[in-house]
């Protein structure tokens, strides 16, 4: 039978949950290994064998003078049977099992992307982006020109909503006010929604339509910044950004349910086989419930269920909202139920410096200010609420950027301990760009996992130029203290943040190890220090994240009775040289044993990952363009949400 007769039953197989995308996958590397066979034979062997594969089961205890399996088993029941030497596990093969041949690449367990928003990166993805560059203000404008001849029949009232604007993008000095954006020859309101997630710039139209005043108090956990004038500038923070976005109309919901499906299957093309939204809300279940309903939910999902500072005070109301939004969605196919996300603080790069420091930051000549972030749960209050969901089976994932921050979520994870015993949810701090060494060890001692997101820890424009002279050299070296962290014991995790930055999932790994960026004028951030080892970075993105989603049962390594969630990659990583791990491409992704991505297919082509472009070395480089030619259009790389 031709090779192509034998992809198309391997994707049957899979079809509803690829949910079509797959249907027109074929594939040179599949061969089929004979005529079809009785039903009896089919239930007994493998669905699926792929051979001729450096093969990384990621178990535990594996001995590493063990000789290597060549290859891997996977069962009618999406689960893996067996791995093995080729010539062994071939002999598994019934007369009608799919049989792959991996020419050598790897074949281990899917990412398991810890802490992202893949409904955001499909809700983005409808609006013109500014792929995070850096412009002159001239440059600038003329982009912002260009999105509104593109947009023409939307004048005179209609919203332009940019993306991926870079909050630290423009020359030092230039004052983010909404005259900049006044300039422009259009009377329509205007909202530029920051690549970080925690700034938003609108013009003064869209100031009057949201009725922002001088008078008009800052909401709780944000900020409207005002000008020496006292009359805002047209900047919100955090929270105050929701002023300005309740006004925005948003898409239909099929658009956003085709832009989510799309953005799941890039997902899939970087070898991803389950989220955790780290930001969920009525709106972003309903969305994965139509995508599960439609057959178009690829991954799985763990929704962290986002709580507000002013939620957070009130465990008892929490808990209720919490068990409604899992009543109402439980049971749905992919979703599992069980993580509640609260932010701590901010993020730390000037100009917005939100993140909690426990020391003040600096100004631009080295002096102490006045300022140390913001705090948006008191640690009283995390600590009653950590103790309430704790006692109700319910995991924290507390977003901490600033070392004051982490001590808060630490303190609060400690103090559930002591009112409840140790349960076993696995607490969790994201982003961790700053940890007190004092606290390090805490990590291990409260059982408690660090997702980090080390794709950030390189020197560029956002470590260097809008963080160094802001928090001295001395801290500066604490950054990201990943290998810390790992030797005092604690247990890592790796997720992407995506949007926040663009999706390269092998980017993620080898920035772990080199912490190097991809311009060879921008130097590599404390490799020294805190670079962690090959097999280091692979694990805390494969089974890893698996134990942080409390998962490590189900998925996260190629081991018998495991889900079946893995790829085929077109090289040997354990072998190749670190610098090369960005390369990687991801050949064949399966979910539970289904194929949800092949590179060769047409589905499989329109996927297929952007590479991580060269990021800027200094903010004296600037990027015109609205189309991104410039090749910044996948190096967006600013802040958490």
């Amino acid at each position: 039978m031709s090779p192509d007769l034998s992809r198309r039953r391997l994707l049957a197989a899979g079809a509803a949950g690829a949910a079509g995308a797959a249907a027109a996958i074929t594939a040179p590397a599949v061969a089929n290994a004979a005529t079809p066979a009785s039903r009896a034979s089919a239930r007994r062997s493998p669905a699926l064998i792929v051979h001729n594969a450096a093969v990384l089961t990621g178990a535990k205890h594996s001995s590493r003078f063990a000789p290597r399996p060549t290859a891997v088993a996977v069962g009618r029941d999406g689960k893996v049977i067996a791995t093995g030497p080729s010539s062994l596990i071939r002999r598994l093969a019934g007369r009608d099992t799919d049989v792959v041949d991996a020419r050598g690449g790897t074949v281990m367990s899917g990412f398991v992307d810890a802490h992202a928003h893949p409904r955001g990166a499909g809700a983005r993805s409808l609006s013109p982006s500014l792929d995070n560059a850096t412009y002159t203000v001239a440059e600038f404008q003329e982009t912002l020109r260009g999105f509104l001849t593109d947009s023409a029949a939307q004048e005179p009232d209609g919203w332009l909503v940019v993306e991926d604007w870079n909050p630290v993008g423009l020359p030092s000095g230039t004052e983010t006010h909404h005259r900049v954006l006044d300039a422009l020859p259009t009377r329509r309101p205007i909202a530029l929604f920051g690549s970080d997630g925690h700034n938003l710039w609108a013009n003064q139209r869209a100031l009057d339509l949201a009725n922002i005043t001088t008078s008009t108090p800052d909401p709780a956990g944000g900020e409207i910044v005002h000008g020496a004038d006292g009359t805002p500038t047209g900047l919100f923070k955090d929270t105050a950004q929701g002023l300005i976005e309740k006004l925005i109309p948003g898409p239909t919901e099929a658009v956003l349910l085709d832009a989510v499906a799309k953005a799941l299957g890039r997902a899939a093309a970087n070898g991803i086989t389950t989220f955790m939204d780290a930001s969920v809300d009525a709106d972003g279940l309903g969305t994965y419930a139509s995508l599960a309903r439609d057959g178009r939910l690829l991954q799985r999902i763990v929704p962290a269920l986002l709580l507000s500072g002013e939620q957070a005070k009130d465990p008892a109301a929490s808990l209720a909202y919490l068990r409604g939004l899992r009543a109402r969605y439980d049971g749905i196919p992919g979703l599992r139920f069980g993580t509640v996300k609260v932010f701590l603080d901010g993020v730390i790069e000037y100009p917005a410096q939100t993140a909690a420091l426990l020391s003040p930051y600096l100004d631009a000549n080295g002096r102490p200010t006045d300022n140390r972030g913001d705090l948006y749960v008191t640690a009283a209050d995390y600590g009653r609420l950590a103790t309430a969901l704790d006692r109700s089976g319910w995991q924290l994932h507390a977003h901490a950027i600033g070392d004051r921050a982490v001590r808060t979520a630490l303190d609060g994870y400690q103090a559930a301990i002591r009112a409840n015993g140790r349960r076993g949810n696995r607490h969790t701090v994201a982003h961790l760009q700053l940890v007190h060494p004092a606290d390090l060890r805490r990590f291990a001692q409260l059982d408690v996992v660090a997702c980090m997101q080390l794709q950030w820890a390189m020197r560029d424009v956002w470590t260097m130029e809008s963080l160094l002279p802001y928090i001295g050299a001395q801290r500066h070296r604490l950054q990201y203290p990943a290998r810390s962290l790992e030797r005092a014991g604690a247990a890592l995790a790796g997720g992407s943040d995506w949007p926040v930055d663009a999706l390269d999932s092998w980017n993620q790994v080898r920035t772990a190890v080199d912490r190097t960026g991809n311009v060879a004028t921008q130097g590599a951030l404390y490799p020294e220090l805190e670079g962690l080892s090959r097999a280091s970075a692979l694990r805390m993105h494969t089974s890893g994240s698996a134990f942080q989603l409390r998962m490590d049962h189900l998925t996260g390594s190629l081991t018998p009775g495991r889900a079946a969630d893995l790829v085929v990659l077109d090289r040997d990583v354990e072998r190749v040289p670190v610098k090369e791990l960005s390369e990687t491409e991801v050949r064949l992704t399966l979910v539970g044993g289904k194929p949800v991505y092949e590179a060769g297919s047409a589905a499989g082509k329109a996927a297929r990952p952007l590479r991580s472009a060269a990021r800027p070395a200094s903010m004296a480089q600037v990027h015109g363009n609205r189309h991104a030619a410039c090749g910044c259009g996948t190096g967006s790389r600013d802040r958490s949400v």
